[in-house]
């Protein structure tokens, strides 16, 4: 395992050769803390949502109102996680000759100063998530939900990833939105059961 600063860090999880701001479908899966029940319960084959589980319904629905260039795949909560597809479709733009041009979010944080460490901001900005990206996109949803949650539950907490599938192709893509929609009727084989 790599050190950095004498420390150990964990690896990234994302492919590192793929920005995750770019056009295309993901497939998400969030895992609750210990994958411990919180969002209700399956009951023959059907899932039976709690108020965390409606939270939980709710937000990742206005994902869209809150990110114009984000639509919505199949999405199902689950005891204790969340299965969705996000895909992201950016309008693109014509330059002056002609060519297609993808337009990029701006990360406002870039510009900002530190007057006591003026390198701090730049640093931040390299490692901080991108607006407008998957990363950017599931800590809010993770973020408002968590917020809700504990209302009704103190102790309310995600896992701190998230699993992502890039999806390549038309096939892959009805697969996995059949997964999704029969994940509730499969729980007993689901490997996120705990």
């Amino acid at each position: 395992m790599e050190k950095f600063k004498n420390k150990y860090r964990i690896p990234p999880s994302r492919l590192l050769t793929w920005d995750y701001g770019s056009n295309g479908s993901y497939f998400i899966t969030i895992c609750t803390k210990n994958r411990e029940h919180f969002f209700g319960e399956i009951v023959d084959g059907e899932m039976q949502l709690n108020d965390i589980g409606k939270i939980a319904e709710q937000y990742w629905l206005e994902i869209s109102n809150h990110f114009s260039f984000i639509e919505l795949g199949n999405f199902v909560v689950m005891p204790n996680h969340t299965h969705g597809i996000l895909i992201i479709g950016k309008p693109d733009t014509i330059d002056d000759n002609g060519n297609t041009v993808e337009t990029l979010q701006c990360n406002v944080s870039n510009n900002a100063t530190n007057p006591t460490n003026p390198n701090k901001n730049q640093q931040m900005a390299k490692i901080s998530p991108k607006s407008g990206t998957i990363s950017t996109i599931v800590r809010s949803y993770k973020s408002v939900v968590s917020k809700y949650a504990r209302q009704i539950h103190a102790d309310f907490a995600w896992q701190p990833r998230f699993h992502d599938h890039i999806i390549r192709d038309a096939r892959s893509f009805e697969t996995i939105q059949n997964y999704i929609a029969n994940n509730p009727r499969n729980w007993q084989k689901d490997k996120f059961k705990a």
